[in-house]
């Protein structure tokens, strides 16, 4: 058995596998006398087939299933023993149109295409400069944030007159363009929240509403041509809605109002415990502390989506595209030329991400251990809990799911390149030079 490379270019290679008769003789042999042992035919007991037989019957079959397992084994170990860094998987060249009898005396030669990984430099300092934005809450988000908390532990009342943030059940109708009610069209009950209909003079209208006042309503400018919204207050398919043109009557059937939680000390045990906050200024700082803590997550992703973007303009190499592409196809029948020009961008930034990923930890030795794989699948286990129930798990629960969360392959693999992705974005802000920025909330959400 022979194997030999062919370079192309930096980024191409072909790799041509001649396989002889002696190369497999004794694995197709083995595989005709293990297929007799097992065999169950008519006219013979149970593992008294004659391999002769089998190999009469189905010795081709066992024969190309050999040679593609020895090819794929081939391919694999010199490919390993070569330490090449191949881009996706090894592709039959299209224009081999060599044919073979499969009589047990064939020499047969294969071609195979790869991509290989290009070399690159990567040569961080601190010369290269980011933003690492620290957010300070302003006014109108702390403001929000009380509100909406005030709000779920309020409770709910039924003025005659709407405000601004009331809750409007009505009932929807539609209507001709004559302004009569359109026969055997769409009409709803539902609920009309104020605060989402996004033309102001609209808003406006249904604000000192009272029960039975009717109104005539153009959904589309209510809601923006918000298809899917419009849908939902309709209760008709979104397709639909998008084509809708019609005004609809609204009629009043109540008005609901959400009543804000008294700031006394029966509203703030609830919230943080007993004793934990005893007046409204300690209420508002523990809000603004808590704020500041999710809004600095916030700042954390951003930095790190703009370390991403910034090594992918920063480390420039090529890659082998036209390999790439045609192995996206060969590895998803149902991709459209379409849909792999439309996604093959960011493929190839992720990729180029991926092999920087690798450089990085490769240089600088860094490890990642199974303890922190754990830790990090905890962690998120932890936080998914906390999202549908009230009372945490105990560390013992949470090790016990978080060792059957990582005992599926996928999940381990998921989160081991989360926390590889974690360690190669805190060796670059390590290196580099990162300017602090203190931002309000609201400026930052304005960043693009």
């Amino acid at each position: 058995m022979n194997i030999t490379q062919e370079k192309i270019d930096n980024l191409n290679a072909v790799l041509k596998v001649n396989i002889e008769p002696a190369d497999y003789e004794a694995r197709v042999e083995k595989a005709i006398k293990d297929h007799a042992k097992k065999a169950k035919m008519p006219g013979f007991r149970p593992g008294m087939v004659p391999p002769s037989h089998i190999k009469k019957m189905y010795g081709k079959s066992i024969l190309v299933d050999e040679v593609n397992t020895l090819l794929s084994d081939t391919l694999n170990n010199y490919i390993s023993e070569q330490k090449l860094e191949v881009l996706g998987q090894p592709l039959p060249k299209l224009d081999d149109k060599q044919e073979y009898n499969w009589d047990f005396a064939d020499n047969f030669e294969f071609n195979y295409e790869i991509g290989l990984a290009p070399e690159f430099n990567i040569d961080f300092s601190s010369k290269d400069k980011l933003t690492q934005y620290i957010i300070k809450i302003d006014d109108e988000t702390l403001a929000e944030r009380v509100k909406n908390i005030r709000r779920s532990y309020g409770k709910m009342t039924n003025p005659d007159v709407s405000a601004e943030d009331d809750v409007l059940y009505v009932q929807l109708t539609q209507l001709s363009p004559d302004g009569s009610v359109f026969d055997g069209g769409i009409s709803n009950t539902t609920s009309v929240r104020l605060e989402q209909i996004k033309d102001e003079k609209i808003k406006k209208s249904l604000t000192g509403v009272k029960k039975n006042d009717e109104i005539t309503l153009d959904i589309q400018k209510a809601y923006g041509n918000d298809a899917p919204k419009v849908a939902a207050i309709l209760g008709i398919d979104e397709s639909e809605a998008a084509d809708l043109k019609s005004n609809f009557k609204l009629t009043v059937k109540n008005v609901n109002r959400l009543e804000e939680s008294d700031l006394n000390q029966e509203f703030f045990d609830k919230l943080f415990g007993a004793g934990v906050v005893t007046d409204e200024a300690g209420f508002t700082a523990k809000i603004t502390e808590e704020l500041e803590m999710m809004m600095n997550q916030d700042a954390e992703r951003r930095l790190q989506n703009d370390i991403y973007t910034y090594s992918i303009d920063k480390v420039q190499f090529e890659l082998p595209d036209d390999f790439l592409k045609r192995w996206l196809k060969a590895t998803n029948e149902k991709l459209t030329d379409e849909e792999l020009e439309g996604g093959y961008k960011d493929f190839a930034q992720n990729l180029k991400w991926t092999l920087i990923e690798n450089k990085i930890i490769k240089d600088n030795g860094i490890e990642i251990k199974y303890e922190e794989v754990f830790a990090a699948a905890k962690q998120s286990l932890d936080a998914q809990f906390r999202m549908y129930s009230p009372s945490p798990l105990t560390e013992e629960q949470l090790g016990q799911y978080t060792v059957q969360y990582l005992q599926n392959k996928e999940n381990a693999n998921k989160v081991f390149d989360e926390v590889k992705a974690l360690k190669t974005i805190d060796h670059i802000k390590s290196v580099v030079t990162l300017d602090k920025k203190e931002i309000p909330y609201n400026e930052f959400k304005e960043l693009k």
